[in-house]
């Protein structure tokens, strides 16, 4: 039986109550004052028609007080936001709020309101730390399609790393809660002994996993506050590499690992433009971070804890250094890596409160490769798919920053009998290799006209041959037909 995580959408949590030894209650009811029900009015960018506005959409989550005029709640709750209201407990009048920061790569999102006078003298929730296996934690949200608070209680079953799956792509510490979450409550607080030990926000969907969801820890919260402090988001910085383990005898002792014994992961690949590619090397033998010892699972001890090694980048911001230790040919050696976001990897991540990037020309639509426009057209283009799947993995970066696909064309009848065109990556235009969107738009604007546009993809023997003088005299009537408002936008998103 197939079973998906999925996050928690717009409306509330429900956990199953169980009890497993008791939580204590807050004495003081203003503890609930600072739990707020967020209302968001959304509208997500149209990848098939990027030229048109995406549908408009409404939904609902939670959030709370954690300092002055300052609510916390997920990012998947205020994506694409266009108007943010809250709710104070007890009290039917919305709120108009503004997002002051969105990481989407920890799914944490930070408010402020436009007039705070209503909780000026409502106390903040504090945070706690990392709650201890079995024991129970409570829950607090609104119910689905609801407007009253629902307080239920879960036990912490797991804390291990997982897949945020908001991004997608990111995986960080979470706290699996031995309770049903289903979509709803996101960004509502998990409390024990009347501090936040962390914020409800995504579950399994299926028959095999039960009464399973999942709560972003402390560390992730506490990373995200202390980072948007200078007033900007700069998220999560990466190592640049890929690593296995070092479990097998055998493979230990043909290594000559004997003396680092239960020591050690290999280092699988050091990525172009990654943080390490001046450091690692395909071969070498982790056997230390920031003086913590690297066991051959991979894992490292902090404090009482064996967490993922790479819990101890998690911890790091933009340009921060970690010191490493490592085998080379039997030396060991030291180095220290400077870190940074490894950008790559993101082709296959959402992407939120961005405007598509496209051109549109004779009717085809050129899209640079993402998730988004992946995931809009549905493609079957073998060359593309395998892009997508080992854009990172396979350099393909280093030779195209960016991938213009041909994603779908506007019938008329100076493109007749180019369908089998639709999908393809564009190789060249006009002679010259397409590595950026711009560039694909300068070669099919160039300052000398040619005669004909030819446009080469990759994959394919046969180009797609455009007469000039016909796209002239028809791009206008193409925009007429189907009313295309503009026929590119090549704007870059700015980077938080």
């Amino acid at each position: 039986m197939f079973v998906t995580l999925f996050r928690l959408s717009s409306l509330c949590l429900l956990i199953v109550s169980q009890v497993h030894g008791e939580e204590e209650s807050p004495k003081d009811d203003s503890f609930y004052e600072a739990i707020v029900r967020i209302e968001n009015t959304s509208q997500k960018a149209n990848y098939s028609n990027p030229w048109n506005n995406g549908s408009i959409r409404r939904g609902s989550g939670t959030g709370f007080l954690i300092g002055k005029n300052r609510f916390l709640t997920n990012a998947h709750v205020v994506s694409d936001s266009r108007l943010v209201y809250l709710k104070k407990r007890n009290d039917p009048k919305p709120y108009k709020a503004k997002i002051l920061h969105i990481a989407h790569d920890c799914d944490l999102a930070l408010l402020a309101l436009e007039d705070p006078s209503a909780f000026e003298k409502v106390p903040p929730l504090y945070l706690g730390g990392i709650p201890k296996l079995d024991t129970t934690v409570r829950a607090i949200g609104y119910p689905v399609g609801g407007d009253r608070m629902s307080i239920t209680r879960g036990v912490v079953s797991r804390i291990e790393f997982n897949t945020y799956t908001h991004s997608r792509v990111d995986s960080h510490l979470s706290i699996q809660v031995d309770a049903a979450i289903n979509p709803g409550n996101s960004g509502g607080p998990v409390v024990q002994n009347g501090k936040v030990v962390g914020v409800a926000f995504q579950g399994y969907n299926g028959s095999v996993a039960q009464n399973t969801g999942y709560m972003i820890p402390v560390p992730v919260i506490d990373r995200f506050l202390k980072d948007v402090g200078d007033g900007e988001y700069d998220q999560y910085v990466d190592l640049g590499i890929s690593e296995f383990n070092l479990l097998n005898p055998a493979q230990r002792r043909a290594l000559g690992l004997q003396k680092y014994e239960g020591l050690g992961v290999m280092v699988g690949a050091a990525y172009k433009a990654g943080s390490a590619e001046d450091t690692l090397q395909v071969g070498d033998v982790l056997i230390e971070i920031d003086g913590l010892p690297i066991a051959s699972d991979g894992f490292v001890t902090i404090g009482a804890d064996r967490v993922n090694m790479s819990e101890v980048v998690e911890r790091k911001f933009r340009d921060e250094t970690v010191q490493i230790k490592f085998i080379r040919e039997g030396k060991e050696q030291s180095g220290e890596i400077k870190l940074r976001r490894f950008d790559p990897a993101y082709i296959s991540g959402n992407n939120y409160e961005v405007t598509p990037r496209y051109i549109l020309l004779a009717g085809l639509l050129f899209q640079p490769l993402d998730r988004n426009m992946y995931a809009a057209h549905k493609n079957r283009n073998l060359h593309q798919r395998y892009i997508y799947n080992y854009y990172s993995t396979d350099g393909i970066y280093e030779e195209r920053p960016e991938v213009v696909v041909l994603t779908s064309i506007l019938p008329d009848e100076v493109n007749t009998h180019f369908s089998m065109f639709e999908d393809n990556v564009v190789d060249k235009i006009n002679g010259v290799t397409i590595k950026t969107l711009q560039q694909a738009y300068d070669s099919l604007h160039p300052e000398e006209m040619p005669d004909f546009h030819v446009i080469e993809f990759i994959g394919s023997g046969r180009p797609l041959v455009l007469e000039t003088d016909r796209v002239e005299k028809a791009h206008q009537r193409i925009l007429d037909k189907y009313n295309v408002t503009r026929d590119h936008y090549l704007e870059k998103p700015e980077k938080g």
